[in-house]
């Protein structure tokens, strides 16, 4: 508990400064407990409390956030059916969530969905009108087939797992040498009509 309140309240004080800068703050306050041990640098993934801040705090810089969530931004939390790991990590991130007064500055509702496809999540989204979709482990084989199915929808998605960038998910989180280090897929942004400012994509690596 001790642990969560600490990582809150750095998140917390790192954005109470406005602008991209912040978030090279954030990655900075991270780093001591969220270093992977030597040789675990591409695979390490930062604390879910974490992730969870990052996401609401990343989200407000979505130019087209507010409008795509309405009055309440309604997130969605995948879940690979049979495996644990992937389970676990839907069902932290949604308390994790579900302990931020605000995501962006709008009230919030966390929805755990169990992937039966790529089409069928897709539809999902839609008929929920989703503003987030947040992916943990276990969707490594899945991301080509849901770059495809979520091309034409407005929505922000999120990976936990770094390769799921470069394959098709719009946001994601890495620590590369023990830093933390946001990355993102700018076509697939685009197509997903999630538009980040320059002054934060140009803190990220940037995928083409």
């Amino acid at each position: 508990m001790t642990s969560n309140r600490n990582d809150r309240l750095l998140v917390d004080t790192s954005f109470r400064r406005l602008g991209g800068w912040a978030i090279v703050a954030l990655c900075l306050s991270v780093i001591e407990f969220g270093s992977p041990s030597t040789g675990q640098a591409q695979t390490a993934q930062l604390p879910r409390t974490v992730q969870a801040e990052l996401t609401g705090k990343l989200a407000g810089y979505d130019r087209n956030f507010t409008a795509r969530a309405g009055s309440k931004a309604v997130i969605i939390l995948v879940a690979m059916p049979g495996d644990a790991e992937s389970n676990r990590a839907a069902l932290e991130m949604k308390g994790a969530l579900s302990r931020m007064p605000t995501v962006g500055t709008l009230p919030h509702e966390e929805q755990v969905v169990n992937f039966s496809g790529a089409a069928a999540l897709a539809d999902v989204v839609r008929s929920r009108k989703a503003a987030v979709v947040y992916f943990g482990p276990g969707f490594g084989k899945q991301i080509s087939a849901i770059q495809g199915a979520f091309s034409s929808l407005n929505v922000l998605t999120i990976g936990a797992v770094p390769d799921y960038v470069p394959a098709g998910i719009v946001l994601g989180f890495d620590v590369v040498s023990g830093k933390p280090k946001l990355l993102v897929n700018i076509d697939q942004a685009k197509k997903q009509q999630v538009s980040l400012p320059a002054s934060v994509l140009k803190l990220m690596k940037v995928y083409p």
